[in-house]
């Protein structure tokens, strides 16, 4: 606890009663004697501690796992203490902080054990459908269903450098496994964690995730709509473009604003999500995260001007369904040539994956604000774009298709590819007259801003 907390500030919740037979459930010879030693040497009653404190000035129910007892393994006791942690949560409308460090369910209670999984996961779902934040710490080892739960199950997934991090524990692996794929490094490369934090920084990043999900700026009432995130201005060449090709040409130029420096500009402070759960990751073609923008939390999906990734789609697609569970207006910045549509993208459902955002942002009950600042292409950056909020900057086009394209499927010559590209009406004041975006943004004044540089 005291990695995170704030002085003095833990109150550890007591244990529920529970009357277990001698040697537990199923009457496992010495397991009293190894429940005693364990407590004599961590001065623990059980393999996880629960309480509330603040971090970093935030209240949170922290579930602390004591690794030293019975290898941080889930028992029946473990599964009460879990239940009256997020029980303790939900009435009280605090987020939920697991700090793990488990080899598993025990041995020793056989599937009485195992299933306190079925337990923990029925907790964590009835507290995602209260609104409120889990945020997960993974500590060395996190194995077994303490991972397949806690872990992977939270809404962030923070990890120590270096911890072990898997579904299966060192012991039952395949002989041959690669120990690599077992590491939280690994698990962030694959789209399973969203960041490593070192010891040092754990706190105040904790804290940071705690402000913007469970702050004061965090969240809503319930039943009652967020006002939507304002759309930001413009960082390039004012002016209008003279033609279609011209504002493809100023879309596609090598030193117009990407994304990283619209999200600077916009927020006073963020913090970015990772992977889209399912084996993938595409931070470098989609950027997504939590950011406050004076005293205010907005959820971010901004592309970053490349063909994007399908774990780029589901990603995005992740951020909008937390951030509307959590009642956080989002903002998606629009720039792509268009979804990845090469023979591997299509191996990893690239289709699938757009139709993921599509039906996000449809079914979305805040806010959506949208700023096209690039390229528009087709499907793979319609798919961000709000319907009736999707804004466009003067360095920006949207179309069906690329000119170029559009001209090949009409077996058009080269030549021909400029006044095609005029016949489309790409440019932003011919999509503001079509009625697909609401207006051209003019360019934004300076703001200034504080706190921690914000991360990518």
């Amino acid at each position: 606890m005291a990695l995170v907390a704030d002085a003095d500030s833990f109150r550890e919740f007591a244990a529920p009663p529970r009357r277990s037979p001698p040697d537990g459930p199923l009457g496992w010879q010495g397991y009293d004697a190894s429940r005693a030693r364990a407590a004599a040497r961590t001065g623990e009653q059980e393999s996880v501690v629960c309480g509330t404190a603040r971090v970093e000035g935030t209240r949170a129910v922290l579930i602390a796992f004591e690794f030293g007892f019975l290898g941080g393994s889930l028992g029946e006791r473990t599964g009460d203490l879990l239940e009256a942690a997020y029980t303790h949560a939900r009435e009280h409308r605090l987020p939920v902080v697991p700090l793990i460090a488990t080899g598993g369910s025990r041995m020793q209670e056989g599937m009485l054990a195992l299933t306190q999984l079925q337990r923990v996961a029925r907790q964590s779902a009835l507290t995602r459908e209260a609104g409120l934040p889990q945020i997960a710490v993974l500590r060395d080892p996190t194995t077994g269903g303490g991972w397949a739960t806690l872990g992977a199950g939270a809404d962030i997934v923070l990890a120590l450098p270096g911890a072990q991090v898997g579904f299966a524990g060192s012991r039952v692996r395949p002989p041959d496994a690669d120990p690599a794929a077992y590491t939280a490094e690994s698990q962030l490369a694959v789209g399973s964690a969203d960041a490593i934090v070192t010891p040092a920084e754990l706190k105040g990043v904790l804290g940071r995730w705690l402000r913007l999900l469970a702050g004061h700026g965090a969240g809503i009432t319930p039943g009652v709509t967020p006002a939507a995130a304002p759309v930001p201005g413009a960082l390039g060449r004012g002016g209008a473009s003279g033609s279609g090709w011209e504002a493809v040409e100023r879309a596609r130029a090598v030193g117009r604003p990407r994304a990283h420096a619209y999200l600077d500009a916009y927020f006073d402070d963020r913090l970015p999500i990772s992977g889209d759960r399912c084996g993938g990751a595409d931070p470098g073609g989609m950027l997504c995260g939590f950011g406050e923008r004076d005293g205010r939390t907005v959820a971010y999906a901004a592309q970053t001007g490349t063909a994007t990734r399908p774990a780029g789609y589901r990603t995005a697609a992740r951020l909008i369904r937390l951030a509307d569970r959590l009642g956080v207006p989002v903002l998606t910045l629009v720039d792509t040539p268009g979804a990845a549509n090469d023979a591997e993208a299509e191996r990893q459902g690239v289709g699938a994956a757009v139709a993921e955002v599509f039906g996000a942002v449809a079914a979305a009950r805040v806010p959506i604000t949208t700023l096209v600042i690039g390229e528009g292409g087709s499907g793979g950056a319609l798919a961000l774009a709000a319907p009736g909020n999707t804004w466009a900057t003067p360095d920006s086009y949207f179309s069906v298709i690329a000119p170029e394209l559009a001209a090949a499927i009409l077996k058009r010559p080269p030549e021909e590819v400029r006044p095609t590209a005029d016949q489309l009406r790409i440019r932003p004041r011919d999509l503001v007259e079509l009625g697909v975006v609401q207006g051209v943004v003019a360019a934004s004044a300076p703001r200034s801003v504080t706190g921690p540089p914000p991360p990518g």
